[in-house]
């Protein structure tokens, strides 16, 4: 039973994912960081209104806070764009430069000869 945990522990998989939630929370608090210190008070600064919290409507006596629901989207779309131009954009540049340009798949003689048909098919 040990030998069996040890060998699930050690798989490629495991420790890949443990060290991309540790990556991950990390990076959240920079992401956060970013969103709280820097984009909202740009943003406050554009439209005047440092926070969207408080706007609300009432319909029947009911509440509805709709600002809220404004600051979650707000920082949602600064995050997934933050994500997007300074983790994915760089890890995919970095991929395609280590990885190089794709090959083009290699033809067996059959694949060969029947495109050579085609082509003369095609005169």
């Amino acid at each position: 039973m040990g030998k069996g945990f040890r060998d699930f522990i050690l798989r490629g998989n495991v420790v890949d994912l443990a060290v991309g939630v540790m990556v991950g929370a990390a990076f959240t608090a920079v992401v956060t960081s970013l969103v709280k210190d820097l984009m909202t008070p740009f943003i406050a600064a554009i439209v005047k209104q440092p926070d969207f919290s408080k706007l609300v409507f009432t319909i029947n006596g009911s509440q509805f806070l709709y600002g809220d629901f404004f600051n979650a989207f707000v920082s949602f779309i600064i995050v997934a764009v933050t994500i997007y131009f300074f983790v994915v954009v760089p890890v995919n540049k970095l991929t395609t430069r280590f990885k190089g340009s794709p090959e083009a798949p290699k033809q067996s003689p059959e694949e060969k000869l029947l495109i050579e048909i085609r082509d003369l098919l095609k005169k």
